[in-house]
């Protein structure tokens, strides 16, 4: 199955066939029409995020961070992050009996921390989120009948945002960037 880093074969081989019904393109044409199938505005962002993929990590290895959100509740924890937002439950874990929950949920390449542990973190922390279409996502949420929580969706200068806060008033931004 093909990826975007097989853009430009892709973009070759849609050239190729359009030629064959005398339809003439240049190759760039056909790498910015990739680069819309793609969900980006033009080829240079695509050629960016192939570059991006294909650069060697350094020894160090910094990955994207962890965000921990402060909770003080499971139920309701469970209740937005499972049920409304759409996560799962990736593991749990407390140092014993009737102790505070540490866990992990997650949806898509999206991961959080959940914590009850009172130093772990602030509650009202806020995480930004990039979604490929934050408008499906949108659609999604107000087809749940969720009381606490009804988000709408906002121009910003750099696309379209849907802010959620949870019961903890930890909020998270999900954006789909221009």
């Amino acid at each position: 199955m093909r990826d975007f880093r097989d853009a430009k074969l892709m973009a070759k081989t849609l050239r190729q066939a359009l030629a064959d019904r005398d339809i003439s393109l240049t190759h760039s044409e056909t790498l910015e029409i990739v680069a819309r199938q793609f969900g980006l505005e033009q080829w240079n962002i695509l050629s960016a995020k192939i570059d991006a993929a294909g650069a060697p990590r350094s020894a160090i290895g910094i990955e994207p961070p962890m965000p921990i959100f402060r909770i003080f509740s499971v139920e309701k924890a469970m209740e937005f992050y499972c049920d409304f937002l759409g996560f799962h439950l990736d593991w749990e874990h407390r140092f014993g009996e009737n102790f505070p929950l540490y866990c992990q949920v997650s949806r898509d390449g999206m991961a959080l921390h959940l914590s009850e542990h009172s130093g772990d973190a602030s509650p009202g922390a806020k995480a930004f989120v990039r979604v490929a279409n934050v408008r499906a996502y949108h659609a999604e949420l107000a087809g749940k009948d969720y009381h606490y929580m009804k988000p709408g969706v906002e121009e910003a200068p750099w696309g379209l945002e849907m802010t959620v806060i949870d019961p903890f008033s930890n909020r998270i931004v999900f954006c789909e960037q221009r």
